[in-house]
């Protein structure tokens, strides 16, 4: 999806568009599955798989189970039927708990934010207006906080954070959205018209662009709509798809205008009917893990475990897994409740890698969410990611889920956040809209312009952001354990973080101009590399080495 950076960022490509005009960021072109080459044979910087391959081509794999927390995955698709979970305890279709979990008829995964008579949640509201309101007639009235008790002064802090972010916005917020809408009304009015030109009704980014306008009309809307599908590298999206992402985007910034005077609606509770204050109430949803918006999913899926070597689509990174489609993720924020389910619901059928291509500013239930990452790294459980996509420092802005338990406990051993890298020819090294931290962001990856399945049967494109980078390190992960299945959670992260590769080029810190080294973005300061991770893992499992905290010296030198 396109429509993931910051508002303000939105609101100035929007400005552009809405003027027509006519100045457009020119971005040279990667090759499809970039993110899968290597710097010295191909000259871009990808993760270096062929390689990889070529170090394991002698060595045994077993089979590796990945659970996908996500908007859904389409589960007829080509490139995914052959890999998807098939739970061996479950007989589809008979409406029955056969393996007696508590779900029935969960055949590939479970759906969390489903109701049992078949509807599925698809649009819901944001975390931060859902606190406010929650806890205003609690906290509007406080003014000493002397007398609140610990568990009180976490959750009035929180609060006050939820009524700056709901209620601050002001004039410019509103001129902002005024934009917004008056963007999308002259996006319909072009495609409409373009259309009517290409003489049918679905386009990719290259029929626009190869397309020759006879009218003036005709060459003003082309204009206008190019600079969407140009700008952010998604020539390979359909004119159908834009302008969904883009009306998503619109309602969902509509909905924050209006929460500051009105309470969200429970989109959630109407559907899926639990008792959300009681995490003991857990046997809801359905089995329904396609649903209705399954596009998120299902490129993130592809990403990890697509088909190999079938000639259909794109290769996935690793070649034994299977992927267990577990749905929490709606078009708003996500519940705490059902992420913690979602842990719990794939640790328990087996998955040893978790992708979390999701995330949120606020988390009033975190201690569940918590509670389920220490049962994930006591069942020997990985859990990858994604960082975030608005260009923050997540080392002092929250992101959550994250591995910072709430009861200051600690940190957990068994996460991996993930910041999205590019390439120096298409845009940068660093991806312009990344989160990072030195501190709470472990390693940088492939998430500009990735080639993957999406929703259709046999359909593929190009997506972007920290949630195409966080399933690029999973499926690395999956293929170390694949390989090495004696490796712990906590080894896996070692390795991957240790055989990061290193650069002494200069990148561009998110959100500003300032040049900077990797190693000031990330705890490692390097990108993932499935060769040097393979070669690392395979000494470790051996017992030859141990991991180190310096990267190997060549592969530093192969960066420069």
């Amino acid at each position: 999806m396109i429509f993931q950076t910051k508002k303000s960022v939105l609101a100035s490509l929007a400005i552009g568009f809405w003027l027509a005009s006519s100045a457009q960021t020119s971005v040279n072109e990667v090759p499809k599955g970039w993110h899968l080459k290597d710097l010295n044979s191909d000259g871009l910087y990808g993760i270096s798989l062929d390689k990889a391959y070529d170090f394991l081509k002698n060595k045994k794999s077993n089979t590796v189970i990945v659970a996908v927390i996500d908007s859904g995955i389409d589960t007829l698709h080509e490139d995914l039927k052959p890999v998807l979970w098939t739970n061996p305890k479950e007989i589809p279709g008979n409406g029955k708990d056969d393996d007696k979990n508590g779900y029935v008829d969960d055949v590939h995964g479970w759906n969390f934010i489903g109701g049992k008579d078949g509807r599925n949640v698809k649009e819901d509201s944001y975390e931060a207006a859902r606190v406010y309101h929650k806890f205003k007639a609690k906290f509007e009235n406080v003014s000493d906080t002397a007398s609140l008790s610990k568990e009180d002064l976490y959750t009035y802090k929180m609060w006050k954070k939820a009524e700056k972010q709901v209620t601050g916005g002001g004039k410019e917020s509103g001129l902002e959205l005024l934009i917004l809408k008056r963007t999308f009304q002259a996006a319909v009015k072009n495609d409409t018209i373009l259309q009517k030109a290409i003489g049918k009704p679905t386009y990719s980014g290259r029929d626009l662009e190869a397309f020759t306008p006879t009218t003036d009309e005709q060459k003003k809307a082309k204009t206008s709509l190019l600079i969407f599908f140009t700008s952010n590298n998604v020539m390979d999206m359909t004119n159908t798809a834009l302008m969904d992402d883009f009306k998503n985007y619109l309602d969902s910034e509509e909905k924050k205008a209006e929460a500051a005077d009105k309470a969200p609606k429970d989109y959630r509770g109407e559907i899926v009917k639990d008792n959300y204050d009681d995490f003991n109430d857990r046997y809801y949803g359905n089995n329904d893990v396609m649903a209705n918006t399954p596009f998120h999913g299902t490129h993130v899926s592809g990403i990890i475990a697509a088909a190999r070597n079938n000639g259909k689509g794109i290769d996935g990174i690793a070649n034994n897994v299977k992927i267990m489609a577990v749905r929490a993720v709606p078009d708003g924020d996500e519940h705490d409740k059902d992420v913690a389910l979602a842990i719990r619901y794939a640790v328990d059928n087996g998955a040893k890698v978790i992708n979390m291509s999701f995330g949120k500013g606020f988390s009033p239930e975190k201690q569940w969410v918590d509670d389920a990452v220490k049962y994930a790294a006591s069942k020997g459980v990985l859990l990858v990611h994604a960082a975030g996509n608005d260009a923050a420092n997540v080392d002092s802005v929250e992101n959550y889920p994250n591995p910072l338990f709430k009861d200051e406990s600690g940190k957990a051993a068994n996460w991996i956040t993930v910041g999205a890298s590019g390439d120096p020819k298409a845009g940068g090294l660093v991806a312009s809209f990344s989160n990072y931290g030195k501190k709470e962001v472990d390693v940088f990856a492939p998430g500009v312009k990735i080639y993957s399945s999406i929703p259709g049967g046999n359909t593929y494109g190009d997506a972007q952001g920290t949630s195409m980078a966080s399933p690029v390190v999973a499926g690395v992960a999956a293929l170390i354990l694949s390989y090495y299945p004696n490796l712990t959670p906590q080894q896996v992260k070692s390795v991957i973080e240790n055989s990061a590769v290193k650069t002494d080029l200069k990148v561009v810190s998110p959100g500003s101009d300032e040049s900077v080294s990797l190693s000031d973005l990330s705890v490692t300061g390097g990108i993932l590399n499935a060769f040097e991770a393979v070669k690392l893992a395979d000494s470790i499992s051996s017992g030859k080495s141990q991991p180190a905290k310096a990267n190997q010296p060549k592969a530093q030198k192969a960066m420069k």
